[in-house]
């Protein structure tokens, strides 16, 4: 099998979801750092337009998102399981509902001490200003919810070492995220945040045992060389899909929260989960670009 290449940098929240599940099935990675703001002129090539980290790479096959990223490791690693039941719904809670309250508790924190220049990239990619006073404003209300939402973490944990039991969940995986990067980025507010969780502190003590698996490095350039060398595993449409998109069709996949940068190519796979684009650039040859459906719009061009 191809390497995996994971396009990200060492503190990106969502970055870490992956990095987690690479520890859990056991894997090796080649890790590609990629820039915190824009330009990202290794990155554009293989993704036609999506800017957001992570990215992971097989060969010419793109996947953008974690979503996705988390289910294709799950499909080409299945052992351990790690999606379980409802753990997709916990997962997009933890992408979004959680994740902005996080968003404000830290930035609320060390808001004052951003550079301009990531501030400016920021506000780009959210369409909104990086706005630091009312960030310290909803801050009050943003860590009430926080620790709700850890309590019910807590009270998650009253029946095994992690929320999938006896081993690490998908569940595991989104929840771990918040709590990893509120406590890198803002530790005395997580500390305030998680008092008297005794169950979840064993337990992100735990997560963090896992460790990432095994990483090693690789240039950027290097990664596009392995795209532009390599050719992209098959997908299909399913006839039946509700928007009446066919194989062929050109198509613009975008997501629908932030980032809104349009990925144009043609529609190449379809199923009730997954987008998969075909696109061309001189830098990488021919790749499948694949997104998630939930949380992407996807029209015909």
């Amino acid at each position: 099998m191809a390497d995996i290449i994971f396009h990200h940098y060492d503190t990106s929240p969502f970055s870490e979801k992956v990095r987690l599940m690479f520890g859990i099935k056991g894997l090796a990675w080649r890790s590609v750092i990629q820039p915190v703001i824009m330009p990202k002129p290794d990155l554009i090539p293989l993704t036609g337009g999506y800017r957001r980290i992570p990215v992971l790479q097989i060969g010419a096959d793109v996947y953008c998102d974690s979503q996705a990223i988390l289910a294709e490791l799950e499909r080409r690693f299945p052992e351990p399981p790690v999606v379980r039941g409802a753990d997709w719904a916990v997962n997009l809670f933890a992408d979004r509902t959680w994740f902005q309250a996080s968003v404000a508790v830290i930035f609320a924190e060390i808001g004052d001490n951003i550079p301009k220049e990531f501030a400016e990239d920021r506000e780009k990619l959210s369409g909104r200003p990086f706005d630091v006073a009312a960030m310290k404003a909803a801050a009050p209300f943003a860590k009430a919810q926080w620790r709700a939402y850890a309590a019910w973490l807590e009270e998650g944990l009253r029946g095994g070492d992690y929320l999938g039991g006896a081993t690490p969940s998908l569940a595991d995986v989104g929840a771990w995220m918040n709590v990893w990067w509120t406590g890198g980025a803002a530790a005395r507010q997580a500390g305030e945040l998680l008092a008297g969780f005794g169950r979840t502190q064993a337990w992100a003590g735990r997560v963090r045992a896992i460790g990432h698996g095994t990483r090693s490095e690789m240039t950027p350039a290097e990664a596009v060389r392995v795209a532009r060398e390599a050719e992209p595993s098959p997908a299909a449409c399913d006839p039946d899909d509700p928007s009446g998109l066919k194989a062929g069709d050109p198509v613009v996949v975008m997501a629908d929260d932030y980032g809104r940068d349009p990925n144009e190519g043609v529609l190449v796979g379809l199923t009730p989960d997954r987008v998969t684009i075909a696109r061309e650039a001189a830098e990488v040859g021919k790749v499948h670009v694949h997104f998630p459906r939930a949380g992407y719009v996807l029209a015909k061009r």
